[in-house]
């Protein structure tokens, strides 16, 4: 499985705020802006509290295994790998999201003088922010599902294995 990269999902962003930033000045001109909805950052905080607990739980699951508790209760790998495939898609999906409404937001810079377009404004703050918070929980969850590097091998400086 592939590990997420800042690069790709820092890409995605730019390239949904650029795209948002102009399509909002275009929609702007034409007619009147759709407005940003305060549900967007509470949604994006809900799925960054649900990738947070999930790899709260299975870290300490995967401790207690590892530390041989009795009565631990195991991690199957195909729960992990697919705690992995969610958290990779949330932070996707929420790298082109919070673009659109970084981009959004960005447009909306030069209308703070009009409070409704302010608010729109910090809404749009928010989700962006709520967003950097399900990307870092989406890397918290994937670190703690990751494969521990084998221990048995022994290597040089040189990146080759010792015989």
């Amino acid at each position: 499985m592939k590990q997420l990269r800042l690069g790709v999902l820092a890409g995605l962003f730019v390239a949904a705020g650029v795209l948002s930033w102009g399509g909002a000045r275009l929609w702007d001109s034409l007619g009147t802006l759709p407005s940003v909805p305060l549900a967007a950052s509470i949604v994006l905080a809900v799925i960054a509290a649900i990738l947070l607990a999930t790899a709260l739980s299975l870290r300490a699951r995967l401790r207690a295994q590892r530390e041989r508790r009795p009565g631990a209760k195991g991690v199957e790998p195909l729960m992990a790998a697919r705690a992995v495939v969610f958290g990779q898609a949330s932070a996707l999906v929420t790298a082109l999201v919070a673009g659109v409404y970084g981009g959004t937001g960005v447009f909306l810079l030069s209308f703070l003088d009009v409070p409704p377009r302010r608010d729109q404004a910090i809404y749009a703050g928010a989700a962006v922010v709520a967003g950097i918070a399900v990307v870092a929980a989406a890397f918290f969850l994937e670190r703690v599902c990751r494969l521990p590097e084998d221990s048995d091998d022994n290597h040089d400086g040189t990146g080759a294995a010792a015989a």
